[in-house]
């Protein structure tokens, strides 16, 4: 799902909280994203505004070499915020407007995960070049593969999976969607759900 998402967009890999991490071993990190085909990766700590400058010259280096960029008009750039709950998505906004605008806090952060629960409107963080980002809530893939990952999550202050009212459910096992949205019949593949719904809503854009 995240190549079909973000294959034909510029995209760059913010690590945060790089401050918790050891910095030894960066290199053989960066060499293993390489391998999974991530070229472009930045390590902030958004506390303390390190590395964050490195960010809006990246993006709109990416953005510019683009082909799809080309093809239109805009002089503005708009940037979509994604990742895991509590990893710093809205603090990365909140340091950006600190470092480039001279302004404080546009988006709410907290400690714990699910403060951001709604993809927000557009928040300017740099004036030369115009770029708007929008801050969105974490998404978590359905299901954990590992008890690695689980670990990891948890360490960064995930939902516990053991608590029945934070447990993702699969849309199969609720089939009233189905009906609301009139989409034939159930699908416990979310990102298949998702698709059938847009079209069904009429939310789609065409891609230049």
């Amino acid at each position: 799902m995240e190549k079909e998402t973000l294959g034909l967009k510029p995209h760059l890999l913010v690590l945060n909280k790089m401050d918790l991490a050891d910095l030894k071993e960066q290199q053989k990190i960066i060499q293993h994203l390489e391998r999974e085909g991530i070229k472009h990766v930045v390590f902030t700590n958004c506390v303390k505004d390190e590395n964050v400058k490195q960010v809006i010259p990246t993006v709109t280096e990416l953005v510019g070499s683009s082909y799809r960029y080309h093809r239109g008009e805009h002089v503005e750039r708009c940037i979509m915020v994604i990742g895991v709950p509590n990893v710093g998505k809205s603090s990365l906004i909140n340091s950006l407007r600190r470092q480039h605008l001279r302004k404080g806090k546009a988006t709410r952060v907290g400690g714990e995960p699910g403060i951001t629960r709604a993809v927000m409107s557009r928040i300017q963080v740099c004036e030369r070049p115009l770029m708007f980002l929008l801050d969105t809530p974490g998404v978590l893939a359905p299901r954990i593969p590992s008890v690695e990952t689980g670990l990891k999550l948890a360490l960064c202050g995930e939902p516990d999976p053991h608590h029945p009212q934070q447990a993702p459910r699969p849309p199969g096992s609720q089939a009233g969607y189905v009906q609301h949205y009139g989409l034939g019949e159930a699908c416990d593949d979310i990102a298949s759900v998702l698709k059938r719904v847009a079209v069904k809503l009429r939310k789609t854009q065409k891609v230049k």
